[in-house]
């Protein structure tokens, strides 16, 4: 295994001339797959392959091999070395890390897919956009507000170079979209509030305790990375849910099943950040967030809605009814109208009218050919938008807003109060503690934007 910066030969395109070739060969050639003689051409064409690095190649890495088995991938890097064996059997020709530092100074990296813990995602993708490369980063984006806002703002200072994505894959299924157009076509009337919630409960109540030293083939500090320092203990290992309850390594359901749950609302209500946050739950503890929680945003009033409030509900605090209406086992979203209400999962919606004996009359739903085409493959989406337009549907302008709203809940929770939020400047107007939760502490030697 190596962990030294690769270097391109003075043959081969610079990186960046390399993503300019990509996206004017994909703009002229869109649509052609494999021609008749069997030679290659358009998005297939070997030229038009992306340079793509794999950070995090176990665990979620895994689900990515099948979106990226068909471009070049140049790079992998994990910090638990035994990961490596099946993904250099998937790719062979590919260069292998322990930091992600090092593997983002590999020069002919064109994109990187991001599965690492929570609390390095805002890191890898920053510095994936400040060197010009295409991100995909499994959810959530960030673990503070401040880095939500930062990552946000450097891809829209770079919208026209980079293709982003967030991994809500979720919202792939056509029912995100199908719940979108009975809102706005006048399933529930006129929109007044929305709902969402998940029940996975944790019982941890602090950080673990010391328990000897990792194993050789795990590279503890690098797990670590940029947030405080915390003894080894093997309990952190074993999948995500082992170690995202800890405010240093994540943020528990909110951005893990809240990135896709609140995706559904967030879908439908065409939101920006709010100007409130309040919520309660279990008693705030420095070393772990809330199992039980209850979160409320207030949201202006856009175009085709009035003002309306977003609640979140999680885990105990997750209710069996709202307005009278029975809510989704697991995760769900209850969109209220003056006419009805809407409840929906991933996969299905059902519509409750207020008027029984009106019934649904009010609403028609759209016709077929009227309705939102459906996306596809969501990682392929991506692969796609990195050679051609650069849109995707969970880009980083998108799921960054969300997830700040998410994680703004999280200060209102931390310090005890209804926030005011003032979304432009990214302060809280009312609690100047609360200013302080909006960020976290790094590490010496680790920056956000390197």
């Amino acid at each position: 295994m190596s962990n030294t910066t690769h270097n391109a030969t003075s043959s081969r395109p610079s990186a960046v001339s390399r993503r300019r070739f990509l996206k004017s060969t994909a703009a002229a050639g869109a649509g052609l797959t494999i021609l008749r003689s069997g030679v290659l051409s358009g998005q297939d064409a070997p030229s038009n392959k992306l340079n793509v690095a794999l950070i995090g190649v176990g665990g979620r890495g895994r689900a990515h091999y099948g979106a990226v088995r068909g471009e070049n991938v140049v790079a992998l890097c994990d910090v638990d070395e035994r990961a490596f064996a099946a993904a250099a059997k998937e790719f062979p020709g590919a260069k292998q890390y322990v930091d992600w530092r090092k593997c983002l100074e590999q020069k002919d990296i064109d994109a990187v897919v991001c599965c690492t813990t929570d609390h390095t995602h805002a890191f890898i993708s920053n510095w994936a956009i400040n060197r010009g490369m295409h991100v995909f980063c499994e959810k959530p984006l960030a673990n503070s507000v401040e880095e939500a806002r930062v990552v946000r703002a450097n891809y829209l200072k770079n919208k026209d170079k980079v293709a982003t994505q967030v991994g809500m894959q979720r919202r792939a299924s056509p029912n995100f979209d199908r719940v979108r157009e009975a809102v706005l076509d006048g399933a529930v009337g006129t929109l007044k509030s929305v709902h969402v919630w998940g029940d996975r409960r944790h019982g941890q109540t602090a950080y673990l305790p010391a328990a000897g030293d990792p194993p050789s083939y795990l590279h503890y500090d690098l797990w670590i990375g940029p947030s405080p320092w915390h003894p080894y203990n093997p309990g952190y290992f074993g999948g995500c849910l082992k170690w995202n309850m800890y405010w240093d390594f994540g943020s528990w359901q909110v951005g893990d099943m809240g990135s896709h749950t609140m995706d559904l609302a967030w879908n439908v209500i065409d939101a920006g950040v709010p100007t409130s946050a309040e919520a309660h739950g279990d008693p705030v503890n420095p070393d772990v967030a809330p199992s039980a929680l209850t979160m409320t945003f207030e949201h202006p009033a856009n175009d085709w809605r009035p003002a309306i409030k977003v609640t979140w509900y999680q885990g105990a605090h997750k209710p069996e009814s709202l307005l009278g209406v029975p809510t989704k086992p697991g995760h769900g979203a209850l969109f209220e109208g003056d006419k009805a209400c809407l409840v929906a999962d991933f996969g299905s919606f059902e519509l409750f009218p207020r008027d029984q004996a009106a019934g649904m009359a009010h609403y028609a739903p759209r016709p077929e050919a009227e309705r939102i085409p459906p996306m596809g493959n969501f990682q392929g989406q991506w692969v796609n938008a990195c050679k051609g337009d650069l849109k995707t549907s969970s880009n980083f302008d998108y799921s960054g807003t969300m997830i700040e709203q998410l994680l703004l809940g999280l200060v209102a929770f931390r310090a005890g109060a209804r926030i005011e939020y003032d979304g432009a400047a990214g302060r809280v107007t009312n609690h100047d503690a609360a200013n302080a939760l909006l960020s976290r502490k790094y590490r010496d030697g680790w920056t956000l934007d390197g």
